[in-house]
């Protein structure tokens, strides 16, 4: 029987979920920013920058942003002078991001169109490697986290931002009906797209909860795991070490 991975609520085959996903985030790609200041009410922006204050980026220092698609983790650690790599399975997040970053006048940017779980980099390159809200759509998420490993230096650092599951009482349910219900809607309305938002959201309720998926990246070799919650853990900034 052939392997079957979860596609939002569906279950599907696992060799045709990165087609799948790929078709979504080309559908989204030019609203996609739009979109997420739309769902979260402008949080993701506070989300990524203390999620970027985690990593510390460094003048120099050589770093891979994964599913960096439209550049917004990027765009804040260059600043810091570090050597970004931004990666994307999808050409067309990509060429947002591109766009963005020559309108911002952002030079010295590496993009490259990478699959998270066959990465084409060198073993030991960078010195640390990024994903936010992107590990959640590969199909292999432990093939991916095992990659991440590999293309670290030793003493290198693992930082994903990923939605999961809050623990606050009473706030899960409030957040569920607005996610199931509103969410589609906006995107209907602001990206013409319902379905594609319909499987983001429906994604985030398949994602390993904060335990299960440290264990995961304990699994892949990474030490000194942490977990910071945000929103009781509606979001999450997951962080290791190779060593």
């Amino acid at each position: 029987m052939s392997e079957t991975v979860s596609f939002g609520y569906e279950d599907i085959d696992a060799n045709e979920k990165t087609g799948r996903v790929r078709q979504v985030f080309s559908s989204v790609a030019r609203n996609y920013d739009v979109m997420n200041d739309a769902m979260s009410g402008g949080m993701h922006r506070l989300w990524k920058d203390r999620f970027v204050r985690r990593v510390k980026p460094r003048p120099g220092e050589m770093i891979l942003d994964m599913a960096g698609g439209t550049g917004d983790i990027a765009f804040r650690m260059h600043r810091h002078g570090a050597q970004i790599t931004v990666s994307d399975i999808n050409p067309e997040m990509l060429g947002v991001g591109m766009e963005r970053a020559a309108k911002r006048g952002l030079e010295g940017l590496v993009w490259s169109e990478q699959n998270a779980e066959t990465l084409s980099f060198d073993g030991n390159r960078f010195d640390a490697y990024t994903i936010a809200f992107g590990i959640r759509n590969v199909t292999h998420i432990q093939q991916a986290l095992g990659e991440a490993h590999r293309v670290l230096k030793r003493g290198g650092r693992f930082f994903c931002l990923e939605f999961s599951t809050t623990l606050w009482p009473g706030f899960s349910d409030v957040y569920d009906a607005y996610s199931h219900k509103l969410v589609p809607k906006l995107g209907k309305l602001l990206a013409k797209d319902e379905e594609s938002y319909r499987y983001l959201i429906e994604s985030i309720r398949r994602f390993p909860d904060m335990p299960t998926f440290e264990g995961m990246i304990k699994k892949a070799g990474f030490v000194q795991t942490k977990v910071e919650p945000l929103l009781g853990g509606l979001v999450a900034i997951h962080s290791g070490w190779k060593i």
